[in-house]
């Protein structure tokens, strides 16, 4: 085992097999996982953000699955500060931990640090939040693509809640939103390997679509519908939830729905795959690449 803290970060685009892998190198390594998808935290959503099963939680031991609520408030600081200090818990028991999950931002927040953001005036935020309301998103994808084009091509632009983010920064400052990120951060304790999961797009977007299907029969519309009297909160800005309060409120039928969960879902692999290609230090696996051959490839690295 090597002697310095090393954290295997998998990554890759949603439906891709993350968990599958994560968990054989967890168990290859006798060690825990860190997850890092910002939509797993929340226990009340468990069928749309494709949780780990009860036997795969069983197979490793995992930390941040299900372990806050929709109605706390939990940002990428803070999760930032939480997984350093359960890395650190960890490492004294195990020199190589691992990380998962296809959130770049929060990756980036644990490997990295996290990029801190000037105050603004509190008045842009509820001004852009009702320009959303009486105008819809596009108005405000467009202004963001105007200010700041690297923003707009890096982050989900469909979430509301990202999106206004980015524009009180750049209407609030003067300056884009993309400037204030990565500044120099302070040191980490432990080095990083990434392996990142790829797929040729055919491929990735059937397994999409069959992940909401599979969603769909185990009772996401039920899961959802429970959630629906909740839908401003900033957890429920999701992928998968969103099309579904639509199809509550009459504008979608389900089957429109449905389908438009396929597509957000198809545009969120792209967009995380946008996201990770720009770091040149990932290491890519086809996702049917045996366990073993990445196995091999980490050893060489530790």
């Amino acid at each position: 085992m090597p002697q310095e803290n090393t954290l295997i970060t998998i990554v890759g685009a949603t439906a891709i097999g993350k968990t599958a892998l994560s968990i054989k190198l967890a168990q290859h390594f006798n060690c825990d996982i860190i997850s890092c998808d910002s939509r797993q935290f929340y226990k009340e959503m468990t069928i749309g953000t494709a949780v780990p099963d009860s036997d795969e939680l069983v197979a490793a031991k995992h930390h941040f699955i299900q372990n806050r609520s929709v109605f706390e408030d939990y940002s990428v600081g803070h999760f930032e500060k939480d997984a350093l200090t359960k890395l650190e818990e960890l490492f004294t028991k195990n020199p190589v931990q691992i990380m998962v999950g296809g959130s770049g931002l929060y990756v980036d927040a644990v490997l990295k640090g996290f990029d801190e953001f000037p105050d603004v005036d509190s008045q842009i935020r509820i001004e852009l939040t009702q320009e959303l309301e009486n105008r819809g998103i596009e108005d405000l994808q467009q202004q963001l693509k105007e200010l700041d084009i690297e923003t707009y091509n890096t982050i989900a632009v469909d979430n509301p809640h990202r999106l206004i983010r980015a524009l009180e920064i750049c209407i609030g400052t003067g300056k884009t939103y993309s400037s204030f990120k990565n500044k120099p951060k302070t040191p980490r304790n432990f080095k990083s390997i990434k392996i990142g999961l790829k797929a040729d797009r055919e491929i990735m977007y059937d397994r999409i679509n069959r992940r909401v299907d599979i969603m769909i029969e185990s009772g996401l519309i039920d899961e959802a519908k429970q959630l629906h009297k909740h839908k401003e909160l900033n957890a429920l800005q999701t992928v998968g939830y969103r099309e579904l309060f639509e199809y509550f409120e009459g504008n979608f039928t389900k089957e429109f729905a449905i389908e438009e969960i396929k597509k957000n879902s198809r545009r969120f692999a792209k967009r995380q795959g946008t996201w990770f290609r720009k770091d040149s230090e990932i290491i890519w696996f086809d996702f049917q690449e045996e366990v073993k051959n990445i196995i091999k490839t980490i050893e060489t690295k530790l």
